[in-house]
């Protein structure tokens, strides 16, 4: 694969989580749509109602399968609006989503829905994560089958409300030298249902151990994943407003993790999400952009590219164009 190429053109699709199983590729991404709503910084506008899952079997060239809903607003007890980025992943052949969305007094939560299969349809749970907030959950299952989600996203995404997993009387926003907000980590209970602990920072150190800081371009914004590269645990995400994705590395699923460079610079479209997986030894970046749409950033379109690593480790440069 020389450049990234769009995946699947027929709906606008974002944030994609892309996952192997049953020897394929399964794409979850959010559902994106025109809902009329304004556009304001707290992200009013991405106002997604269902999931669909993706799947492919040749990333390279095949046709990408849309498996239908899986999921949809009205069938979560809990939830007001906005379903906004999903993962997925399987434990004893049970597959468990988790998903963020609004409660009906507009605070984010995650939840998990259930299926027997990868293309569901997710049965979900009648209340959220206890214990959870904020947006952008990435489930990663280690090598011992211990599950980890990651999530938080700052402005629309609520974290600035949140210090120590307790609600703020009002929100903080570090600037300039203040240490910049971390994404957050819990270890899930075996039953893949609730955080077994308390959510723990996530955090992105320079080469010296200290935290980046608020005015650094490459801090932490949103879209938290977590993959695993020869023993290494490689943390990405998404600078948001400087709308960079970065490559951060670890010893272990807590951290901290040193910044090691950028992954993609800025596409068309003010967000910038994706995922990165192993299909048929071959690494791959899933991301989006708003090409398509001529721009509209509440209509993305699904991208991927292949993925290489350097000798030491280190990651080069995706070209999206």
């Amino acid at each position: 694969m020389k450049k990234a190429r769009y995946l699947f053109p027929q709906d606008y699709m974002a944030d994609p989580a892309a996952n192997v199983f049953n020897g394929k590729v399964f794409i979850y991404p959010s559902h994106d749509w025109d809902s009329g709503a304004a556009e304001d910084d707290d992200g009013g506008h991405f106002e997604m109602k269902d999931y669909h899952v993706l799947s492919i079997e040749d990333v390279e060239n095949g046709e990408t399968t849309d498996h239908g809903v899986i999921l949809a607003l009205e069938d979560i007890p809990w939830a007001g609006r906005q379903l906004w980025d999903n993962d997925v992943v399987e434990k004893d052949g049970k597959y468990y989503l988790i998903y963020c969305a609004k409660d009906k007094t507009d605070v984010f939560h995650l939840g998990v829905a259930v299926a027997d299969k990868p293309e569901g349809p997710f049965k979900p749970q009648g209340d959220p994560i206890r214990g959870s907030y904020s947006i952008d959950p990435c489930a990663f299952k280690d090598d011992d089958g211990s599950i980890y989600v990651y999530f938080g996203g700052i402005w629309g995404g609520q974290l600035q409300r949140y210090k120590n997993n307790k609600a703020l009387p009002n929100e903080h926003l570090p600037e300039g030298g203040e240490d910049a907000l971390p994404s957050r980590v819990a270890k899930m209970t075996d039953d893949v249902l609730q955080f077994a602990e308390a959510p723990r920072p996530v955090f992105v150190v320079d080469d010296n151990g200290e935290p980046l800081k608020a005015n650094n371009p490459y801090r932490f914004f949103e879209a938290s994943w977590m993959h695993k590269y020869q023993g290494k645990y490689y943390f990405t995400y998404s600078t948001g407003d400087t709308h960079f994705l970065c490559y951060a590395i670890g010893d272990n699923p807590y951290g901290p993790f040193t910044f090691k460079g950028v992954l993609l610079d800025p596409v068309v479209g003010w967000t910038t999400h994706h995922s990165v997986c192993q299909y048929k030894g071959k690494w791959y970046l899933f991301h989006h952009d708003c090409v398509p749409s001529d721009g509209v950033t509440w209509l993305r379109s699904l991208k991927v590219a292949e993925l290489h690593y350097n000798e030491d480790g280190t990651i080069q440069k995706v070209i999206s164009d």
